[in-house]
């Protein structure tokens, strides 16, 4: 394969142009490559905490809930079972959740976040601040706002073709309460 000197260097990693198989979706090409660095990111500033990338959702669910039951946990994740119980058991060796038998099905577990989990949710909130604005860096109030009520809508186009959308049937962020949230903290706090 022969090399035009005409063409101009381009770093692989942030390619500008779609591979030919993707140019019948450019949005969907740009979604996947923003979606995959988004989540590197994400992981990098995570590692400062000692998490992967995933537990910290995982984590937030359990901030917003008492106790949940290992099995719904699993569910709302739409995780495969043995990666959220390996989640679990590295939460849980980290001293940040508390897994017991449920008293009213002493076959099920509940798990909770722990006390010592309280700072970790300082850690997380930081680090998804420092990730919003370093995604969002360059945009401007009025376009961050216009941009989260676009990925509301790409968001629930996605859930209509997904019959079992786990964010849609869980009232979680793929709701319209989570779309008007998505718009919400996109916009301007002060």
């Amino acid at each position: 394969m022969t090399s035009d000197p005409s063409a101009t260097a381009q770093d692989p990693a942030c390619p500008t142009e779609p591979p030919g198989a993707a140019r019948g979706g450019p949005v969907s090409h740009a979604l996947s490559r923003v979606a995959r660095l988004h989540r590197i990111a994400a992981g990098k500033l995570l590692r400062r905490s000692g998490l992967y990338p995933g537990q910290e959702f995982l984590m937030m669910h359990l901030w917003d809930a008492d106790a949940v039951r290992q099995s719904e946990l699993i569910k709302s994740m739409d995780l495969d079972p043995s990666t959220v119980t390996k989640m679990l058991q590295r939460l849980d060796h980290a001293g940040y959740v508390r897994r017991s038998a449920d008293p009213q099905d002493r076959r099920a577990v509940l798990v909770r976040a722990t006390g010592d989990s309280c700072a970790l949710r300082s850690e997380v909130e930081g680090a998804w601040t420092e990730l919003e604005e370093h995604t969002l860096a360059g945009l401007d109030d009025t376009e961050r706002t216009e941009l989260a009520r676009l990925l509301a809508k790409v968001e629930a186009n996605l859930c209509a073709e997904t019959a079992d959308c786990p964010e849609r049937s869980s009232g979680g962020q793929g709701s319209a309460e989570g779309d008007e949230h998505a718009v919400r903290a996109a916009e301007p706090t002060g």
